[in-house]
């Protein structure tokens, strides 16, 4: 069968979604499906090939579509709607003439020209639409809708859409990249982290409602021996993160490292941090976020804002939940999972078994199973 899976981002990308693409790409090819993967012509600063950049199997083909980016021009609106319209109509002439068997997408915006004439599309969605009207097309002429969280498939059905077709798949892992047989020592010794400091761990971008403010607010509450290190972030990002915590001496802030090297970085850790915001929507009720799953791979112990998205998977047996938004909650969480070593062995435990059904490879399967 054949799979077009329609993606309107830069790729590579130091951002997760180019991670979570590649991926179900590479396990949709696993299980069996012709895969093309259909990008725009894009500005890229980063030159390397994208199978390689992503370490994914070179089993699916990757297809540039015209896209007219003027992006870089930095006018977000105008440019982002002139790069996502040329994108759209290129894709819409590609596909016209061609016999497909299944059209997935996580952009609606791509996918409105196509649903006038071909019905086998299928949409995975990540956040509630600010402008329910714009999508309503799509999600109505989709043959089945992906969501990542409970909530985002109850927001659509308050809005009429049908049940029946929407399936509840949370985010995954590659569970042979992040199961490493590697000691805290010996991940710190190739990462260069000191041996003798805990390590607070958070990976992921810099943005407010991924919680990091917080965190570095929380390492305050810490002890000397005790250090909070950030891995990702754009240059940008880190830059500003930089300037706002440079009062701060026990936080390490090392940006934007290569996907590979992150179950070594999650390795070193005594304590990995989840600390989104209850304040934006997407965080509170859509996310799901792929370092969670990853997280729980390490066999470290977890540290979360307690938000209704992450207790899709996470829970009081797997994690130690928090208040969101709150530095002392927060700290008071890292301090309870660094001084009681058992708890923190069994939740660390408890997540890395409850973690196994979330690969790639277990999701493709239940969106094949559900939308063929």
């Amino acid at each position: 069968m054949k799979l077009i899976y329609i993606a309107n981002v830069r790729l590579p990308t130091e951002k997760a979604h180019g991670v979570q693409i590649t991926k179900m790409c590479e396990a949709f090819s696993n299980q069996g499906l012709k895969v093309d993967l259909v990008i725009p012509w894009r500005f890229n600063k980063i030159k390397e090939n994208i199978f390689d950049f992503y370490g994914v199997q070179k089993n699916f083909k990757i297809k540039e579509a015209f896209s007219l980016d003027l992006i870089p021009l930095n006018i977000p609106r105008i440019c982002f709607w002139i790069q996502g319209l040329t994108f759209s109509i290129s894709v819409f002439f590609y596909l016209f003439f061609k016999k497909i068997d299944v059209i997935f997408s996580r952009d609606s915006f791509s996918l409105y020209l196509i649903s006038f004439f071909n019905k086998n599309i299928v949409l995975e969605l990540h956040a509630f639409p600010q402008n329910f009207f714009l999508h309503r097309r799509v999600f109505e002429k989709s043959k089945n809708i992906i969501v990542i969280t409970k909530n985002l498939k109850n927001a659509l059905i308050r809005k009429g859409i049908s049940k029946d077709k929407i399936l509840v798949a949370p985010d995954g892992v590659d569970l042979r990249e992040f199961d490493i047989n590697i000691s805290k020592e010996e991940a710190r010794k190739k990462l260069n982290l000191p041996q003798d400091k805990k390590i607070v761990l958070y990976t992921g971008h810099l943005y407010e409602w991924k919680g990091a403010q917080t965190l570095a607010d929380a390492s305050r509450f810490l002890n000397k021996e005790t250090i909070v290190v950030f891995v990702g972030g754009t240059k940008k990002d880190e830059r500003e993160f930089r300037k706002k915590n440079k009062d701060l001496n026990n936080i390490l802030i090392l940006g934007y490292k290569p996907y590979f090297e992150i179950p070594y970085y999650l390795k070193s850790a005594d304590v990995l941090i989840l600390p989104n915001s209850n304040k934006v929507e997407i965080s509170k009720e859509w996310t799901s976020p792929m370092k969670m799953f990853e997280y729980m791979m390490s066999k470290r112990p977890i540290v979360a804002s307690d938000l209704p998205s992450l207790r899709d998977v996470l829970n009081e047996d797997n994690a130690i939940l928090v208040e969101s938004d709150n530095p002392e909650s927060l700290a008071k969480g890292i301090n309870s999972a660094l001084k009681n070593l058992d708890f923190s062995d069994k939740i660390s435990l408890q997540a890395y078994q409850d973690v196994q059904s979330y690969s790639w490879t277990n999701r493709v399967k239940k969106i094949i199973n559900f939308i063929l």
